[in-house]
């Protein structure tokens, strides 16, 4: 007896130790290697959405994918933040299509699109949820996944974003662009407006960062749509501008941290003492 209650015992304790490893379980990387960043770490290059998208892995942890913004690549990120987040988060570092190390092709820049190249990606290297953090235009490409693919996502930031790319795409307005990938980004985000019927309907646990001298998206969109998702948080930075994340990287870092570690969804089991009914039905003070 005392052999099959221990032969049920390592059983038990083996297969907790199995699931434990399957959760902790590292992305594996796929697709050729192209060089290095100044880290040392690898650039690949693997085929998704009909081009051929480059990222990086860099920490480990639970996935976080990271979508720059409008103009940028996978070295822009300010690297204090990929240093903090990297500690507890295997971050998932893409270029966006024609960007960086990312290729393109004649099909037309949307929203829809960006949003299937960030699927594409994950669905290569094995990923089925992950959280995310968009900067910019990759702000707005994580409001499109929100959107779309919900389930594949856990938490989500969404830092210095638009509800009507019209008046972001203005910015630009008179300005000569040189690089022609840059002029399609930006006649994509003409077209951006925010379903607010639908995103009203999102469940994913959202947080908005803005700073409050942003005069590019300025800080209306975030108010607006922290507002209208339920039990999003509204993180303002005073006096920070569109390049927030520069500007103070390791605030912006460690609210990112705080949002992520947080769960913020309460099971509430009884009202607190104070709205405690007595017996006799009356409210104790």
């Amino acid at each position: 007896m005392m052999r099959i209650v221990w032969r049920l015992c390592t059983f038990a304790v083996a297969l907790v130790l199995g699931i434990s490893g399957v959760m902790a379980q590292q992305i594996r990387p796929t697709g050729k290697i192209i060089g290095r960043d100044s880290q040392g770490y690898a650039i690949r290059l693997v085929h998704a959405n009909g081009i051929d998208i480059g990222y990086k892995l860099v920490g480990s942890g639970t996935p976080l994918v990271m979508i720059m913004g409008l103009g940028g690549t996978i070295e822009h990120w300010p690297p204090q933040i990929v240093a903090a987040l990297a500690k507890k988060y295997q971050l998932i570092l893409l270029d966006n299509r024609g960007m960086g190390h990312t290729t393109s092709n004649d099909t037309t820049f949307t929203y829809k699109l960006f949003a299937d190249d960030v699927i594409g990606l994950l669905d290569a290297l094995g990923v089925k949820k992950t959280h995310v953090l968009g900067y910019s235009m990759g702000s707005t490409i994580t409001q499109e996944l929100l959107l779309t693919y919900p389930q594949r996502f856990d938490k989500a930031i969404i830092h210095a974003t638009s509800t009507d790319g019209s008046n972001v795409a203005a910015v630009f307005k008179g300005r000569t662009i040189d690089n022609p990938t840059v002029a399609r980004q930006i006649e994509a985000t003409t077209h951006w407006k925010t379903p607010m019927d639908r995103i009203a309907a999102v469940t994913n646990q959202v947080m908005f960062v803005v700073g409050t001298a942003d005069t590019v998206v300025y800080p209306e969109s975030s108010k607006v749509l922290s507002a209208t998702i339920p039990g999003a948080w509204l993180v303002q930075f005073k006096n920070a501008t569109h390049g927030l994340m520069y500007e103070t990287p390791t605030g912006f870092a460690r609210i990112v941290l705080t949002f992520l570690d947080t769960d913020e969804t309460v099971k509430v089991t009884e009202p607190p003492p104070m709205l405690q009914k007595a017996g006799d039905g009356k409210v104790r003070q």
